[in-house]
């Protein structure tokens, strides 16, 4: 049996003067533009280019193909919600259980408003999840919550607390995900992450019980 290919998902080369970085910056607004509009079966270089203005040849200058393109979407994205893992998760200085209320209502705040989005990067997830980039991207968050979860289960065991890290993690992915593909207001965004975040709380502080 064939092993699958991973297709090639890093950038050529990073842009370096003021009018590639501006060449790169209007490839991306017209990916974003097309994904949201086309959606991710739909997705083509072509489709970019046209909509950048620019020759298909430009954007293979920085991007090998559409699956560059779509990581690069996605690692934008990814970086943003780490760096919200980050300053939410390590201001030490604040309760623990205060952090994860934030953090939970600050993401399924993200998702409700980047719903249409995030929805169409999930489509486009098989063409690169494989890849090491999107695995060594995804490990950064994972780091930060599994620090907090050492810091709120001091006591536990390794495997209960990865446990607690992977089941916070997937709820608040796949069910922030659902929940915002339907439109919300304001009231019912603070409510759903009020529930969310005391069945969390409740969940750590049982293990964290002698």
């Amino acid at each position: 049996m064939n092993k699958r290919q991973i297709p090639q998902i890093s950038s050529r080369k990073a842009p370096k003067q003021a009018r590639s970085t501006e060449l790169v910056s209007a490839i991306l607004e017209a990916a974003i533009q097309v994904l949201a509009q086309e959606g991710a079966q739909r997705f083509t270089t072509a489709r970019v280019a046209e909509r950048a203005g620019v020759s298909v040849g430009s954007i293979y200058q920085y991007f090998p193909n559409k699956a560059a393109i779509l990581f690069r979407l996605q690692s934008d994205e990814w970086q943003q919600t780490t760096d919200m893992l980050r300053n939410i998760l390590e201001q030490t200085h604040k309760p623990a259980f205060e952090r994860l209320r934030a953090l939970v209502h600050a993401f399924i705040r993200s998702e409700c408003e980047e719903a249409g989005m995030r929805v169409a990067l999930s489509d486009a997830a098989p063409l690169y999840r494989d890849a090491p980039e999107a695995q060594a991207a995804n490990a950064a968050g994972d780091r930060i919550f599994q620090d907090f979860m050492r810091e709120v289960l001091p006591q536990a065991a390794e495997a209960s607390r990865t446990l607690a890290c992977d089941l916070i993690t997937a709820t608040l992915g796949t069910v922030g995900k659902d929940f915002s593909e339907s439109p919300r207001t304001l009231p019912d965004i603070a409510a759903y992450a009020d529930a969310m975040a005391d069945m969390f709380c409740a969940y750590l502080e049982r293990l964290a019980r002698p």
